[in-house]
């Protein structure tokens, strides 16, 4: 007998610098970060000569917003630049030092600005109108217009002192979560379908989920949720944590509930969030359908969590290098205009925007994380032979060529829009994508495999995301009615929406309920459900914009320049979507039931 191939991922030493990020563009060097934070650590003692000055008129109060913006300007740039680093090696001692010293430094930036909030909204209404017509607030109208609506939500300038000194500590429970599942967890090894030792981390596990071996799948799966049973108490006491600290802010606050706070600073309505659960519950018979369908065509006796990812024609074998993943996603996005594709085709290769593959310890997953004064950065974990990492990249690279053009359309003050809107352009993308890759399709079978991909994507991003955002609703309204949020709490409650959610014909494994353990996102709640919208919004925009003319392309690019210049509803709806009506989402499931179909009919 043979022993089998071990794989293992390299050190971050060993990665070659032309497929990391070059993060010069922010600093040119850990010695000019230094530089830069001690000039933000000299800075904050300048917040005092202002306090108490804010409403004696228009110029006084632009002085300090000038000032303050300067600041933040400063600490955007040395907060990513230190989370970024992090991010490539979540071990490295160093750039764990230098995030904590970041985050010490902001909190108390924050301290001291803390009463800017306190003192603007303390100012007469009729006094403050008249201070907005003056010409040196120009720029700061419309975030002042802002403001203004959490007067209600407003504590006295002591109380928001204490709120702002406990910035650090409010990020600790997402921290301890981070450094847990991505650094001190130990999945082991897996040997994969060509008889590799692999090793079993946050990043490859989605690899196995997709392999073909099913028994490769079975061991994947339950060898990684050991880890996450054997940590049970310390997770859930971890979510707890950041669930009772998402509660203490909204009632510190005096809003309604915590979700009322968090969809309270994108002026989007309850309704648009009940909606969406209410939609997608609707439409879940097509879900069943589509899992019936998966389990006849793959010849299971009964499908599990672990069957629903790899592509029903396993067999086929796509294959993309990083240079022809770009390629294919730069001809797919050619409707959105040359500038588009040219910068964004830069940005991905010479430019080194992106870090590209898995290395040791390297953060788990994908994201885009634009910077005003540095380049749109993009964390990958690519895999050449996983076709959804050409989708992922595709992705993110919405987000950050969002970015990059509200960056050149927007001040500073307005450039960073909302998430509401952020999962539309990177959504966009992927049907663009999409669509592109079922064109150029060379016959009916990868025609198919292409339509799971899409169905997949579809029930990833709207059900999926949805079925999470009705969790955090949940738990959220549990804790607030003083109902402790024990292990065994958390995982009845997340079984009851598994069961919903995957129908009386799906075998649900008794680990699966550990999910809602492990997912980052729950610990920036009431994020998740934007996915869902955001796939929603552009499943119709890029329909509009395939199907139109220059008119409705332009109205695309100028949503994606507006930053946070309007509310995200008000944007949607100039691009041409109304999300504050059910029908994007219908018209969504609608297409997925659709494809459903269109797939059984192919296989």
């Amino acid at each position: 007998m043979t022993s089998a191939t071990v794989v293992k991922l390299p050190q971050r030493s060993e990665v070659k610098p032309e497929d990391t990020w070059d993060l010069t563009k922010l600093y040119v060097d850990d010695a000019a970060w230094e530089k830069s934070f001690e000039e933000f650590e000299g800075m904050i003692a300048g917040f005092e000569k202002y306090q108490g000055t804010l409403g004696n008129g228009a110029k006084e109060l632009a002085a300090c917003l000038e000032f303050d913006s300067s600041v933040n300007r400063i600490g955007e740039r040395l907060g990513n630049y230190a989370y970024l680093r992090t991010t490539q090696d979540t071990t490295d001692s160093d750039y764990q030092r230098m995030i904590g010293r970041f985050q010490n430094i902001a909190t108390r930036a924050g301290e001291a600005s803390s009463y800017i909030r306190p003192e603007i909204l303390a100012i007469d209404d009729a006094k403050l109108d008249a201070m907005l017509e003056e010409p040196e607030l120009q720029l700061y109208k419309l975030g002042l217009e802002r403001l203004t609506r959490y007067k209600p939500f407003t504590l006295g300038e002591k109380e928001e002192q204490l709120l702002a000194m406990q910035g650090e500590m409010a990020g600790a429970t997402s921290k301890i979560f981070r450094q847990l599942h991505d650094s001190d967890l130990k999945f082991g090894s897996v040997e994969n379908e060509k008889g590799e030792s692999v090793e079993l981390s946050p990043s490859t596990f989605s690899q196995f989920l997709i392999s073909p071996d099913r028994n490769v799948r079975k061991t994947a799966f339950h060898q990684y949720y050991e880890q996450f049973a054997a940590h049970e108490n310390t997770l859930a006491a971890t979510l707890s944590g950041s669930i009772q600290k998402d509660i203490y802010y909204a009632r510190a606050k005096g809003y309604d509930s915590a979700l009322h706070q968090s969809l309270y600073a994108d002026n989007v309505p309850q309704a648009v969030y009940d909606n969406l659960i209410a939609s997608v519950r609707k439409n879940l018979p097509a879900l069943y359908k589509y899992y019936d369908l998966r389990k006849r065509k793959m010849g299971l006796d009964e499908i599990h969590h672990y069957d629903t990812y790899v592509p029903i024609l396993s067999d086929i074998e796509v294959e993309h290098s990083w240079e022809q993943a770009v390629e294919v996603i730069c001809d797919s996005l050619k409707p959105l205009g040359d500038e588009y594709c040219s910068v964004l085709r830069e940005g991905l290769g010479e430019k080194r925007w992106c870090d590209r593959y898995p290395n040791l310890n390297k953060q788990s997953g994908a994201f885009s994380y634009g910077s005003f004064d540095g380049n749109p950065y993009i964390l990958m974990n690519y895999k050449p032979s996983v076709l959804n990492d050409v989708f992922t990249l595709t992705h993110e690279a919405g987000h950050s060529m969002h970015s990059w053009l509200s960056i050149q359309n927007q001040p500073y003050e307005y450039y960073n829009y909302t998430i509401f809107v952020a999962e539309v352009a990177s959504t966009f993308n992927e049907q663009l994508l999409t669509r592109h890759m079922l064109e150029n399709a060379k016959d009916d079978r990868f025609k198919a495999y292409l339509i799971n991909n899409e169905i997949d994507s579809i029930r990833g991003t709207i059900i999926r995301q949805t079925m999470f955002a009705e969790f955090e609703k949940v738990s959220h309204e549990m804790a607030e009615a003083g109902e402790p949020l024990t292990v065994e709490a958390l995982k009845t409650t997340y079984g009851k929406l598994l069961a919903d959610y995957f129908g009386l014909d799906f075998a649900i494994d008794d680990e699966l309920p550990l999910e809602c353990m492990r997912i980052p996102h729950f610990y920036r709640a009431f994020y998740v459900y934007k996915y869902a919208t955001g796939l929603s919004a552009a499943i119709a925009l890029s329909q509009r914009v395939v199907n139109g003319g220059k008119a409705e392309l332009e109205d695309y690019l100028s949503f994606l320049k507006g930053g946070c210049s309007k509310y995200p509803l008000d944007l949607l709806r100039d691009a041409g979507v109304d999300m504050e009506t059910p029908e994007p989402v219908d018209t969504a499931l609608k297409r997925f039931e659709e494809l459903v179909d269109e797939l059984d009919s192919l296989l």
